[in-house]
């Protein structure tokens, strides 16, 4: 026994001089931890926070560098807003107010619990602002709470926040989570029939119609009539050869036209232009073949498919857009990204030139620029330090969780300046999440490990932790109910909406795992920056009122 002792002795020596190993080791373990199944529940990525917290309760000597949560948190976050800036934009205007307002009121709602249990059980102004910035996973408010504690009375005093901060934080990370599941499991809160669910996404269909209800049209004007939710293909005209249909092309009574639309506007199509007919006018591939092109090229992503010149010097259409493994009828104002694999028709001897220009190579997309990429990043992180201030001497920042985001949001919708591309190849922009999440965990677990454990060992600990667990609870539960049966948010959105109230990287992973639509990353996005905002106000308000 004693020299397994000191084995294990020399081993955690090891871990507290080379915080790299205690990394790597973190991350396998964690990764382990997130394969395991519970029927259809598995911890994901929120496994390297359960490794973190059993790892770190160890040995309170094991420490990451402060440094590897910040960037983690960073490059997640940054990620996320690069993804879903334009889905974010387009969600703007009423809408955004009253998603936001719904998010404020469902904080109010924690806010109320937490007040009362803190008038019952007699808790500082401090423990309350670290319980508070725990249950929902705000670090920046506590860092708020503990600028203005160290302040006015020392460092014992914010001690006491960082205390309520740990031993709520694991809860207030993996309790909506599990609140989630369960609810999924046992309840039919969550079933979405008519919503975007974890069964694969109906992909676009192509067919043929037998035109019988329009006299002499443009192509264009069809389209147009149908809000580009179909893209024509190919015109047969008995006695003459098959045209592509271009915008400047015509159909008349008579002609089979080729379509590509997604399941459900066929009939709407259909109505509109005659009768389906079997086949398909793409049998011979002599006149007009089609191929599969990645775009790799700088000079093509975040450029609209109607402005990439390529397409309109050799008379080509553009059908469909695959993006990860999600495809869509292209459109004319779809914005290309890096990694999208398109569906091109054109005349044979052009595809060879259209793969050029669009550059078809899939080892370029494991590249990335690091210049924007560095610059975007650089730019979140800055405007996440400036103090915004408040009436009363307060003071807030985004911290680095809402500058990046913010950020990320408005270069992802800009997509391009001039010759700087800042969007991300799909593939790689989930691989930035996924190593940031990683970071983000194993550095929170580790630093809240051997406190959380202890405290949990008191009595008090574990009336902090139910508490703080009341807090997260309510505020979820209440969210979730309020939102489905008032509201009637769809759930894909609205599970975003909570991940983005709690502001919790590790719920959105969760939704997103259930769902193949954006919605979620959509959700999380639109109310992640109010929310931020709110919570750190709220927590330096608990301070100074109690």
């Amino acid at each position: 026994m004693p020299l397994t002792t000191e084995l294990i002795d020399g081993l955690f020596d090891v871990l507290v001089e080379e915080p790299i190993l205690l990394l790597v080791l973190i991350s396998a373990v964690g990764y382990a931890l997130g394969q395991i199944r519970l029927g259809s529940f598995s911890l994901g990525a929120a496994g390297v926070l359960f490794a973190g917290l059993l790892v770190g309760a160890t040995d309170e000597r094991l420490a990451l560098p402060e440094f590897t949560t910040i960037l983690g948190l960073a490059l997640f976050v940054y990620a996320v807003g690069l993804s879903s800036g334009p889905g974010f934009f387009a969600s703007l205007g009423r809408k955004s107010l009253v998603y936001n307002a719904f998010v404020a009121g469902a904080l109010s709602i924690g806010v109320a619990v937490l007040w009362v249990l803190a008038q019952y059980f007699g808790l500082s102004g401090a423990m309350v602002s670290g319980i508070y910035a725990g249950s929902m996973t705000n670090t920046p408010a506590l860092a708020a709470v503990l600028q203005i504690a160290e302040g006015k009375q020392g460092a014992a005093t914010a001690d006491l926040a960082v205390v309520g901060y740990s031993v709520v934080y694991p809860f207030g990370i993996l309790g909506l989570i599990l609140l989630l599941a369960l609810l999924g499991r046992f309840t039919s809160l969550l079933d979405a029939p008519e919503e975007a669910s974890h069964h694969a996404v109906p992909e676009p269909e192509s067919f043929v119609v037998h035109v019988t209800r329009q006299g002499r049209v443009a192509v264009a004007d069809l389209e147009a009539s149908l809000d580009w939710k179909a893209q024509f293909i190919r015109i047969r005209r008995e006695g003459h050869p098959d045209v592509l249909a271009t915008a400047g092309s015509y159909v008349e009574e008579g002609d089979l036209l080729s379509i590509v639309a997604e399941p459900d506007d066929i009939p709407r199509v259909l109505a509109l232009l005659g009768e389906r007919v079997p086949g398909t006018l793409a049998a011979s591939r002599a006149q007009y073949d089609y191929r599969r092109i990645f775009v790799s090229r700088e000079e093509v992503a975040g450029r609209r498919i109607r402005d990439v010149h390529a397409f309109k010097a050799y008379g080509a259409i553009v059908t469909r857009v695959r993006r990860g493994d999600v495809e869509w009828v292209a459109r004319p104002d779809t914005v290309l990204a890096l990694g999208d694999r398109i569906r091109v028709v054109a005349r044979p001897e052009d595809l060879p030139g259209l793969s050029e220009a669009l550059g078809d190579s899939y080892k370029a997309l494991s590249e990335i620029n690091l210049f924007t990429f560095s610059i975007g990043l650089l730019g979140g992180m800055l405007l996440g330090l400036i103090p915004i201030p408040l009436p009363g001497g307060l003071s807030f920042s985004l911290g680095l969780a809402g500058g990046p985001l913010l950020v990320g949001l408005l270069l992802g919708k800009k997509a391009r300046t001039g010759p700087l591309v800042w969007s991300l190849p799909y593939s790689a922009n989930l691989l930035i999440r996924q190593l940031g999440l990683v970071l983000f965990f194993a550095g929170v677990g580790v630093r809240a490990g051997y406190s959380f454990f202890s405290m949990m060992q008191t009595g008090q600990g574990w009336e902090l932790f139910a508490i703080g667990a009341a807090v997260t609870l309510v505020s979820g539960l209440s969210a979730l109910m309020v939102g489905r049966w008032i509201f009637r948010f769809e759930i894909p959105f609205l599970l975003g909406m909570i991940a983005g109230m709690q502001t919790q990287p590790a719920v959105l992973k969760y939704v997103q795992d259930q769902f193949t639509t954006d919605q979620p990353t959509v959700g999380y996005a639109t109310v992640l920056p109010v929310a931020i905002c709110l919570k750190i106000l709220i927590a330096q308000l608990f301070y100074l009122l109690l």
